[in-house]
């Protein structure tokens, strides 16, 4: 355990295994505002000075240095935290250097930390190219609040993600090599405290996620809504990697995960979490490779920040019920040949525009169990749909989908309506697809012949069960299926005389 009256002539006997950090980090948890100081010089007490040293020599920042000893907690939201901190509790400030140390602690800040590259010091580029640096986690912290409310979202909690670039990776396992070449030997490091330390955006995580809490006046965890941190690095866009295998050094090309979430924020957000797992997966086994050709110590000087991409995402919002068509004018979804509409509207339209407005959402997509042709009504129990909306502001009530379906049913034109509206979740899909299994359907027609018919005609043509049939593909969608012959069965005919009068 780590030793808090340990001195620094002692520092090199200090024992700080994993327990330690476990109970460091609770005792961090267990403090308030008002001692956060306090919290903090009792986490750097428990760790190893010499070492704690050696990692600030080589640009790496406070914070780095806690995750590095595997230190958990909301510890890292403290504003308090810098060098002069680490320094002050370790012995390092000395009288004779008060004069200067404020010239030498400001001197620091402006470096950025070849570890983390500044993502931990809440150092970084805008959208627009300009570096940005805030004073404190709590300062990002408002500049990510004011984008939730500048977008008008309605939340009642929210999940916290981060990406960062691979480049940070490789920094981090050369540290732990180097740290285990210089201090292997020693009580503490086997103890095995790099073996617990956390990653740089879990430790932003712990930064952000206290004084978010306060801001949105809710708690972050498993939510529907997502506020998304993407950091990338032009180093990143080629990351060394090492394969236990005979060939040594790789190169792994990455490219940039996110340049733009303007298109399809969705597609990038999972193409992102997959380049971040990709390089994660090849950096696993690493930390005991000590191949001194793959990693290089000290770490380069940071020059440049990361930039910046901050997107705030709610996760698709369902609403399933049937809907009725009224109407022989009227398709499915919006059917436009040679640039010419085709129908007076369709039943996509009229729902999703009625739904998507008072969601606030970027957009929607409609989703029916089967189809039918644009002459055709739907009546009876309706057609089983969902409708997707995309990013809603909005969090919708009862009252609220019983506002919908009221505005849909009360339309001027009478051309849909629906049923049973509701929002559901992965069950809506399932619906769909009993919907869509739902092969017995009931068709009413009107039919002219060139003769009369007497009863013995119908009661011939009633008497017909289970009648197997080949069924051409409709001339009307020959430009998108195969002509194929596909058999149905007619299961049963009621038919009867009408008379035009």
């Amino acid at each position: 355990m780590a030793n808090a009256n340990t001195n620094n002539t002692e520092a090199e006997h200090v024992s700080f295994d994993s327990e330690a950090a476990h109970v460091i980090s609770s005792a961090v948890e267990c403090h308030g505002d008002d001692d956060d100081v306090g919290a903090l010089h009792d986490v750097v007490k428990g760790l190893p000075s010499h070492a704690v040293k050696d990692l600030l020599s080589v640009g790496v920042c406070t914070r780095c240095i806690l995750r590095l000893f595997g230190i958990r907690g909301n510890i890292y939201s403290i504003s308090a935290i810098s060098p002069s901190i680490l320094n002050s509790v370790i012995g390092e400030q000395r009288h004779d250097e008060d004069i200067s140390s404020n010239s030498k602690e400001s001197e620091f800040e402006e470096v950025l930390c070849a570890l983390c590259l500044g993502i931990l010091q809440f150092t970084y580029c805008d959208n627009k190219e300009i570096p940005v640096k805030k004073g404190s986690a709590s300062d990002m912290a408002v500049a990510i609040s004011e984008l939730v409310k500048q977008e008008g979202y309605q939340i009642d909690s929210f999940s916290l993600e981060v990406s960062v670039p691979p480049i940070i990776l490789e920094n981090e396992n050369s540290v732990r090599l180097y740290m285990k070449r210089k201090y292997g030997t020693e009580p503490w490091f086997q103890g095995g405290p790099f073996s617990q330390s956390i990653s740089a955006k879990d430790a932003l995580k712990f930064s952000l996620a206290k004084p978010l809490e306060t801001l949105l006046d809710c708690k972050s965890g498993i939510s529907n809504f997502r506020i998304r941190l993407t950091f990338s690095h032009k180093a990143s866009k080629v990351v060394q990697s090492v394969a236990v295998s005979k060939q040594g050094c790789k190169r792994i090309k990455t490219g940039n995960s996110v340049d733009s979430l303007d298109d399809s924020v969705a597609g990038d957000i999972k193409c992102s979490d997959l380049a971040d797992a990709t390089v994660e997966r090849s950096f696993d086994g690493l930390q005991d490779n000590e191949s001194s050709e793959c990693f290089k110590f000290p770490l380069q000087k940071v020059n440049d920040a990361c930039h910046l991409v901050l997107l705030c995402q709610r996760t698709p919002i369902y609403f399933g019920g049937r809907y009725l068509k009224y109407s022989r004018n009227v398709s499915q979804t919006r059917w436009i040949i040679d640039d010419e509409r085709m129908g007076e509207a369709s039943v996509e339209e009229i729902i999703g525009s009625n739904i998507q407005p008072l969601c606030q959402g970027d957009n929607y997509k409609f989703h029916a169990a089967g189809r039918e042709d644009i002459d055709v009504r739907m009546l009876g129990s309706g057609r089983p749909f969902l409708v997707e909306v995309q990013n809603a502001r909005r969090i919708p009530s009862e009252a609220f989908v019983r506002e919908i379906e009221t505005n849909i049913n009360n339309l001027e034109n009478k051309l849909v309506g629906v049923k049973n509206l509701k929002v559901v979740g992965i069950e809506g899909w399932t619906m769909m697809r009993e919907g869509e299994a739902e092969k017995q359907k009931q068709y009413a027609a009107l039919v002219w012949i060139s003769h009369p018919l007497e009863d013995v005609d119908l009661d011939s043509i009633s008497s017909l069960k289970d009648m197997k049939i080949l069924q051409g593909t409709p001339i009307r969608v020959l430009h998108r299926r195969s002509p194929l012959q596909r058999e149905k069965i007619i299961h049963w005919l009621e038919p009867y005389h009408y008379d035009e009068n």
